[in-house]
């Protein structure tokens, strides 16, 4: 130990610092505390962490990052926020780093390295670590032997995890959170993160972020732990699982989360809704409970209930970009009967998401992509077999979320519906039962012709015509 001071002492006399503040007329006289109360590899790392986002911010220089990274990586094991800033840093250049899978391995060794050691905790899988203490692959090397520092993209995944892998993380989160994970003794009222479950949390979507492979990959094997590996998971804890996963799609940049859109389109798309085949309503099979219980066909209450935890712990920006994928995607896909009704199971869950205080501008977008996917389905669909269902849904919407502001918004829709439908939803336009009837009626009055007696000329009226003669 005083080896160590002494070799402190000595740096800071050969390189001496001012610790005076600006102003100060004599800084001999200004008298600041030992220098062993600061370090000025300590003060650096701030720099280092604005000069890391300035390299990712050029053109392609990888190979004099990488050389910055092995010689000055070290310098975080001292840093107070470390998982923090690696996951911030994967997460804002996620589009830069995406083709850069040796830079991605050097950052999470430098940042995330001596972590275990300093912390006492664990921090990355025994795979990604694996993968991360392998030989550098040689796609950087400059094989002409000059001194030009670009990055090469690489012609193939250095690493391809199997399912097992996502299995294991998702499995860890959950397990935490029910906390069946033994911590080290540490006092997280001092950490970077309140309780082992955020901790695990972040760690876990920095991992996901680093592995070098596309988002859409990372994202799809994510929702297969669920979707393919239900078989694996406890019974009891499938809700748990669902919504670890929920978690870990919410952190996730927006190439990993607009994954999860894609698979709702799949699943909107499929034989299975376009065409119903099954012996059970479409009720029963979106109705978690049954379906999970009773071993039904399972595909669609998992994708909803993997969409439903994604949403409900999404952002804003997740959330506000969902009723476009609802204009522009989901209601223009909808043309049976099924479809309509997985897209109302979809949708109606998450509404309370928004601004309550007063009608959001988003629920009523939402609202006349419904009445537009109705009138769709309405003009494809002979014989509605859950209309009061349906109806009771979009009256429910009507007095809990909008009210009379869908009038003028819906009211050419339902007028365009057939009979049926207009009379179960004449109260959202307030139409009597009497108007309803006659805009339904065909016109078998013979046409009225008005002669005009100035100039002999005739003009057809039919009796809907109100006009007078001159």
């Amino acid at each position: 130990m005083l080896y160590r001071h002494e070799k402190h002492l000595a740096f800071h006399r050969k390189y001496p610092e001012k610790f005076a503040p600006e102003g100060i007329l004599d800084p001999a006289s200004y008298q600041p505390l030992p220098v062993y109360f600061g370090n000025v590899c300590l003060r650096f790392l701030p720099v280092f962490d604005i000069v890391i986002h300035r390299y990712l911010e050029l053109p392609p220089v990888t190979k004099s990052l990488e050389t910055l990274l092995e010689h000055l990586g070290c310098l975080y094991k001292f840093h107070d926020r470390p998982v923090t800033y690696l996951y911030n840093t994967l997460h804002y250049y996620e589009s830069k780093l995406r083709d850069r899978p040796s830079l991605k391995r050097k950052l999470v060794y430098a940042v995330l390295g001596s972590l275990c050691e300093t912390r006492g905790c664990w921090t990355l899988s025994e795979a990604y670590k694996r993968y991360n203490i392998q030989t550098p692959s040689s796609t950087n090397n400059n094989s002409m032997g000059t001194s030009t520092d670009v990055s090469v993209t690489p012609s193939a995944p250095i690493w391809v995890p199997d399912l097992e892998y996502y299995v294991m993380l998702v499995k860890r989160i959950t397990d935490t959170m029910n906390g069946n994970v033994k911590f080290p003794n540490i006092d997280w009222r001092f950490n970077e993160f309140p309780n082992p479950a955020v901790y695990a949390l972040y760690m876990t979507c920095a991992e996901l972020m680093a592995l070098p492979l596309a988002p859409t990959s990372v994202a799809n094997s994510i929702l297969d732990v669920v979707m393919q590996r239900y078989t694996e998971i406890p019974s009891h804890e499938i809700h748990c699982w669902i919504n670890s996963i929920g978690l870990i799609m919410s952190a996730l940049p927006e190439p990993f989360w607009v994954t999860l859109q894609d698979r709702i389109m799949q699943m909107m798309q499929s034989p299975g809704l376009a065409t119903w085949q099954y012996a059970h309503t479409p009720f029963q099979l979106f109705n978690f409970d049954l379906a999970h219980g009773c071993l039904l066909d399972n595909r669609f209450v998992y994708m909803l209930a993997l969409a439903h935890a994604t949403w409900h712990h999404a952002g804003v920006g997740h959330i506000a970009s969902i009723p476009l994928f609802l204009k522009e995607k989901l209601g223009p896909s909808v043309y049976s009967e099924e479809q309509f009704i997985f897209l109302c199971h979809l949708v109606a869950p998450f509404l309370s998401r928004y601004n309550l205080d007063k009608p959001s501008p988003s629920i009523l977008d939402i609202t006349v992509e419904l009445f537009n996917a109705l009138e769709r389905m309405d003009k494809h669909v002979q014989t509605l077999r859950y209309m009061d269902p349906i109806c009771d849904l979009l009256y429910h919407i009507k007095y809990q979320y909008v009210g009379n502001l869908m009038k003028s918004e819906v009211e050419g829709i339902v007028c365009r519906l057939r009979l049926p439908l207009q009379k179960k939803l004449r109260f959202i336009t307030q139409l009597s039962l009497a108007e309803v009837e006659a805009m339904n009626q065909p016109s078998t009055d013979p046409a009225i012709v008005i002669t005009n007696g100035t100039n002999g000329t005739t003009t057809p009226q039919n009796n809907n015509t109100v006009t007078g003669l001159q």
